[in-house]
C-alpha cells in the first residue's frame, strides 16, 4: 500500500485519514498544534504539528514529505489579499514537495473558482478561468501555480457546499428576512466528498480537474424547507423576489463517467446529526 500523507486533518481530512486507515493505506496527517495532533494520536491517527506562516514551521513535519501520494486540503483564509499571502504559502510546500518522495497530488479546492454569474449552460472542468473571470481569485492563482510548478502529477477537485452532520444549510438563514431561495444548490455531503477523494486516490485518477458537487440542483427554498421539516429548524422570515436570470450549476459528469457512485445524490435527502 502507498504511503498517503494529508495536510489538514479538518473536517473532510480527518474522515478521509480514518477511512484510509480502515482500507490499510499508511496515513500521516497534520494539524496546526502539537495538541491536536496529540489528541489524534490517541484517537489512531497519526499526526503531527505543521504550519505554514507562510514558511513551515512544527515538529517533526518531515515526515509528511516521506510518502508517496501528498492531499492537499488548506483552503486560503482570507480573499482580501488576492491571495497573496496564501500563494507565498504554497511556494514554500512546492519546495518541500519537489525534494520529497512526493509523486502526486490530490489539490482540495472549491467550485468558487467559477465565475458568480448565472447562465443557462453548466459550469465544467474544462471552463476557461482568468484572474478577471474567477470568482475566486486566490484559488485560481493557487490552482495556476500548482499546475506550473509542480512536475508530481496533480489532480485538483473543486468542492461544492461541503454539507452533512453539523452543516446545515437551513440554520444559517433561519429567520432571516429576504434570503435569496429561488437559485438553485451546489452541495456535497461529507460522505461522498471523503468518498470522491477516496475513489480518485484509488483507480489514480492524475492530471485531472473534477468537480466535486452533487448532481441533483434543488432550490435553495426547497432545501431550507426540508430542513426546518424535519430539523425542526425556523424557516427564513422571508425570501427575495425571484429572478429570471438562469442559474449557476456546476456539473459533475465528469467524475460520474469514472464510475463514482453517490451515496446522496440530491441534497434534499442528505442526512444530519
Amino acid at each position: 500500500m502507498k504511503k498517503i500523507s494529508i495536510i489538514g486533518l479538518g473536517w473532510i481530512g480527518l474522515p478521509l485519514a480514518k477511512k484510509l486507515i480502515e482500507k490499510g493505506y499508511s496515513v500521516l496527517g497534520s494539524t496546526t498544534s502539537s495538541e491536536k495532533a496529540e489528541k489524534l494520536q490517541k484517537e489512531g491517527v497519526l499526526a503531527v504539528h505543521f504550519s505554514l506562516n507562510p514558511y513551515p514551521t512544527g515538529t517533526a513535519f518531515q515526515k509528511l514529505f516521506q510518502a508517496d501520494i501528498l492531499v492537499l486540503n488548506i483552503p486560503p483564509k482570507s480573499r482580501t489579499d488576492g491571495g497573496e499571502n496564501y500563494l507565498e504559502q504554497l511556494k514554500f510546500l512546492k519546495d518541500l514537495i519537489s525534494n520529497s518522495s512526493i509523486q502526486k497530488v490530490l489539490y482540495v479546492s472549491s467550485t468558487g473558482v467559477y465565475p458568480n454569474q448565472n447562465r443557462a449552460e453548466e459550469y465544467q472542468e474544462d471552463e476557461i478561468l482568468t484572474a478577471e473571470s474567477a470568482g475566486n481569485v486566490a484559488l485560481w492563482k493557487a490552482e495556476q501555480y500548482l499546475k506550473e510548478n509542480l512536475p508530481e502529477e496533480l489532480t485538483i477537485l473543486r468542492f461544492g457546499g461541503l454539507l452533512g452532520d453539523d452543516r446545515i444549510p437551513g440554520k444559517y438563514f433561519a429567520g432571516k428576512n429576504q434570503v435569496v431561495g429561488h437559485t438553485r444548490v451546489n452541495y456535497i455531503h461529507r460522505e461522498d466528498a471523503v468518498g470522491m477523494m477516496t475513489h480518485i486516490l484509488e483507480h489514480e485518477l492524475w492530471g485531472e480537474t473534477f468537480n466535486g458537487v452533487a448532481p441533483l440542483h434543488p432550490t435553495r427554498k426547497a432545501v431550507y424547507e426540508k430542513n426546518a421539516a424535519e430539523l425542526g429548524i425556523g424557516l427564513p422570515a422571508s425570501f427575495a423576489q425571484p429572478e429570471d436570470e438562469g442559474q449557476r450549476i456546476i456539473s459533475s459528469k465528469k467524475i460520474l463517467q469514472t464510475g463514482f457512485e453517490f451515496s446522496f445524490p440530491d441534497p434534499l435527502d442528505f442526512p444530519y446529526n
